[in-house]
């Protein structure tokens, strides 16, 4: 197959014009006139392609920026509850693996004392509420960079990387308290609680290891009368006192 000349024409008129100038008698303003016109055509052609490529490339743009959008939303729902913003389970199982790997880390599992009671007397919006607000509070206390998750219907997870137990510990007991101080919208009329469990691993601990002793340190809390830190570590375990 014969490859087009996508210049055939332009290239015919440059030849009448260079065999017109070798020509004295050649009617050269004819050859002038001819080259001039598919120059003008060629030029005309080239500003419609640009303006035709610059719109392609801005759409391109556009698509890829949507794209790009699109990407962040979704890995931002495949990692966080999408009731609170916080951290989903399967995220914070990921990040606390990757801090044990290269470190220690201590690990503070939080529940919301008599929860249920809250859905029965009040109804389950505004159970969702009372979450969304916990959650508010630790971010106030923790900062926006804090590694909060929510692991469960009102349990929630603060990750603590080459934090000691001793500052686990009084960061679990200021967590402890900023809940218990926390006004809570109507119909809420009651002070709101929480249990807190600490965990401290060192590195290469895994994170089942690290969860479970934290939910040992919560249930502990619970049986002491909640709204209390305990704290369990990897090597013994030890209990924190009531604030």
């Amino acid at each position: 197959m014969i490859e087009a000349d996508l210049f055939a024409l332009e290239s015919a008129a440059l030849a009448d014009a260079k065999a017109a100038c070798a020509d004295p008698e050649a009617d050269v303003r004819a050859a002038l006139s001819g080259l001039i016109a598919h120059y003008e055509r060629l030029m005309r052609e080239s500003r419609r392609l640009i303006r035709r490529s610059d719109r392609a490339e801005l759409e391109m743009n556009q698509m890829n920026r949507q794209l790009q959008e699109l990407a962040d939303q979704l890995e931002y729902r495949a990692t966080h509850d999408p009731l609170t913003g916080a951290l989903n389970r399967a995220a914070v199982i990921d990040q606390a693996s990757a801090c044990l790997e290269r470190g220690d880390m201590a690990l503070i599992v939080l529940d919301i004392d008599h929860f249920k009671r809250i859905n029965d007397d009040f109804g389950h919006p505004t159970g969702d509420d009372v979450i969304r607000t916990v959650v508010q509070c630790l971010r106030q206390l923790l900062g926006p960079d804090a590694a909060i998750g929510r692991v469960g219907g009102e349990e929630f997870s603060v990750l603590l990387p080459d934090a000691n137990p001793e500052q686990a510990l009084a960061l679990g007991r200021s967590i402890c308290k900023a809940v218990s101080l926390q006004v809570f919208a109507a119909p809420v009329d009651r002070q709101i609680t929480t249990s807190v469990g600490v965990s401290w691993c060192p590195a290469g601990t895994d994170f089942d290891s690290a969860y479970g002793l934290a939910d040992q340190a919560l249930y502990m809390a619970k049986r002491s009368g909640r709204n209390c830190v305990r704290v369990c570590h990897a090597s013994a375990e030890a209990e924190a006192c009531c604030f």
